[in-house]
């Protein structure tokens, strides 16, 4: 008889946990009071929560705020979730989704999406996933938002899709495949059902969250991945080991738009920076132009790159308009050889070959040239040769050839990269600027909307092991090239 109730009290619990669920579906919920911490639960340090002027305040010791409250105690399912938050500088913090109560450490379950604006990290670790990530799994690398102002954040979980909203802004659409790939330690980051909670991550971060609010959303059906199985568990790999797949050389060319770009950035996993092109007869001539760009880009989930064209880029541009820019780049596949003839390496037409020994002393001079004299980041189209010289790749990149051209990396502090549409630099080139401590980006330098997957550049990254640290990234206001370098009077070539 005992059993009998017992029963029937669970099934008529459930059925009422059931109905109040359905009830306030579709109908945005606050999960916070905005006076104290009705409702939640804190683990480990409850003293690193506290609420301020309507905000819960996250600073303290690690610890993590568990929701608890509402008709089904906490654990959804299906739901929109949005919130106010505001970081102060050098500050983390996250909103976990379909965790579970821990009494100590980090949530081994469930996602976490990542508030970060400029926290890099402590020890001899370095944080490069920035505010909308979906922690470890499908990162994001671009501050979107920055320290001391608030900002709207929202995420959407339906069945096997999770997407994340930064100020109105998509910055992630992961569909999990049936079986993902997860590190060991990382098993239980699945989607699933669960509660949600907040992150104080230490002393020295300060994160407040406010105007927290849930819509129950309901069941429906699984997405289909739109990437095979095999992409998805390589790139989630490298998610998890902070490295940034960034894809740092993109034009918007062949009708390639910058919504397009976004959405395919959210479906490979792979970061992009657009560049456009900057110099004498390119679409971007000066200061105005440059703005013109910038505005083009505004708001979007991306890195604004320069692409510095041929030598006289120098002189149309202040060091106020290029500092704008994330990062600059350029090549030296435009230059003027010893006989006055203007040459643009990539069209047959336009190159002269006399001698193939004195063209390649010329072009290295020429890359010399502009690797220590122009304030640039990165070094692209590494090691480009003419047509008419390309199969002889490797007998005319000779040993001495590649020390100077590395060595001259090394003392200006520019990163390499490695091109995935035209393959280069080669293995051999590429090994020796590891062991010289280059650092490295990856790119495409696409002419089409089809950029592909960076196949190339992440073989090579296999290939040579290499490791976040081995990459670059932008530097911060104030250590830019052009800001510690200035402008060049002249450039040879």
């Amino acid at each position: 008889m005992r059993n009998t109730f017992l029963a029937v009290f669970t099934l008529t619990a459930l059925l009422l946990v059931s109905a109040c669920q359905k009830k306030n579906q579709g109908e945005w919920v606050s999960l916070f009071n905005g006076e104290n911490l009705e409702g939640w639960e804190a683990m480990e340090h409850p003293e690193s929560f506290s609420v301020e002027d309507g905000a819960i305040v996250c600073q303290g010791k690690r610890a993590h705020l568990f929701y608890t409250g509402g008709a089904k105690h906490g654990i959804y399912k299906n739901f929109e979730l949005k919130a106010r938050v505001m970081t102060k500088p050098g500050s983390n913090s996250g909103i976990f989704i379909h965790s579970k109560k821990q009494e100590t450490g980090w949530p081994l379950k469930g996602y976490e999406v990542q508030v970060n604006n400029s926290y890099q990290g402590t020890g001899d670790f370095i944080e490069l996933k920035k505010t909308g990530s979906l922690y470890g799994i499908r990162n994001v690398y671009y501050p979107m938002v920055q320290d001391n102002e608030w900002f709207d954040m929202t995420v959407k979980v339906v069945e096997n899709q999770v997407q994340v909203f930064v100020n109105g802004i998509q910055v992630v659409d992961y569909i999990q495949p049936e079986k993902p790939y997860r590190a060991y330690n990382d098993q239980y980051k699945v989607l699933d059902r669960g509660c949600f909670a907040l992150q104080a991550h230490d002393p020295n971060s300060t994160v407040f969250f406010k105007d927290i609010q849930l819509k129950v959303l309901p069941e429906g059906e699984k997405q289909r991945p739109p990437v095979d199985l095999e992409w998805d568990t390589k790139i989630t790999k490298l998610h998890t080991a902070n490295f940034p797949v960034i894809d740092f050389h993109v034009h918007l060319k062949g009708g390639l738009t910058v919504e397009q770009a976004a959405e395919n950035s959210m479906k490979l996993g792979i970061n992009y920076g657009i560049a456009p092109n900057c110099g004498l007869k390119f679409p971007v001539t000066d200061d105005e132009s440059l703005y013109a760009y910038m505005d083009t880009v505004k708001g979007r989930p991306i890195f604004r790159g320069m692409q510095a064209e041929g030598r006289e880029w120098v002189t149309l541009f202040s060091p106020a308009a290029i500092a704008r820019f994330d990062y600059v780049f350029t090549d030296a596949m435009t230059w003027t050889d010893n006989k006055g003839r203007r040459m643009r390496l990539w069209m047959p037409e336009e190159v002269f070959v006399d001698d193939e020994q004195y063209f390649m002393d010329q072009l290295l001079t020429r890359i010399e040239a502009v690797v220590s004299q122009e304030p640039i980041d990165i070094h692209v189209n590494p090691t480009y040769l003419p047509e008419v010289l390309a199969d002889k790749y490797d007998a005319l990149w000779t040993d001495e050839r590649i020390d100077r051209f590395v060595k001259v990396l090394v003392e200006n502090g520019v990163a390499l990269e490695i091109n995935s549409r035209l393959k280069l630099p080669s293995e051999k080139i590429l090994r020796q600027a590891k062991e010289a401590g280059v650092k490295f980006t990856l790119g495409t330098n696409n002419v089409t909307p089809d950029f592909g997957r960076l196949d190339y550049s992440l073989k090579m990254v296999e290939k040579l092991k290499l490791t976040y640290k081995d990459m670059f990234m932008p530097k911060s206001d104030g250590q830019k090239p052009v800001q510690i370098k200035g402008l060049p009077s002249g450039i040879t070539g």
